[in-house]
């Protein structure tokens, strides 16, 4: 039985709207701060302790993932 196109498209807009949101936590929580740490841009002369950027990027590479396979699960709900 095929489904609704209107269904369908939005389940892809959801799915894209998490994999955006995965970017998103990717680059500010992950590899934004690991560049700043690496070229010494951490402002007004702080520093990064290095158990923090590793614990705070884990956590936002976990949520990033999460989200990912999220947006894939709703995708294979779709009929082909």
């Amino acid at each position: 039985m095929d489904e609704d196109p209107v269904r369908q498209e939005r389940t892809k807009l959801t799915a894209s709207y998490l994999n955006t949101i995965a970017g998103s936590l990717f680059t500010a929580g992950v590899a934004a701060p690991i560049a700043a740490a690496v070229f010494g841009f951490t402002g007004a002369g702080a520093r990064i302790d290095a158990l923090t950027l590793v614990l705070g990027s884990a956590i936002f590479l976990a949520c990033s993932v999460i989200l990912h396979f999220a947006a894939r699960a709703l995708l294979k709900r779709l009929s082909p």
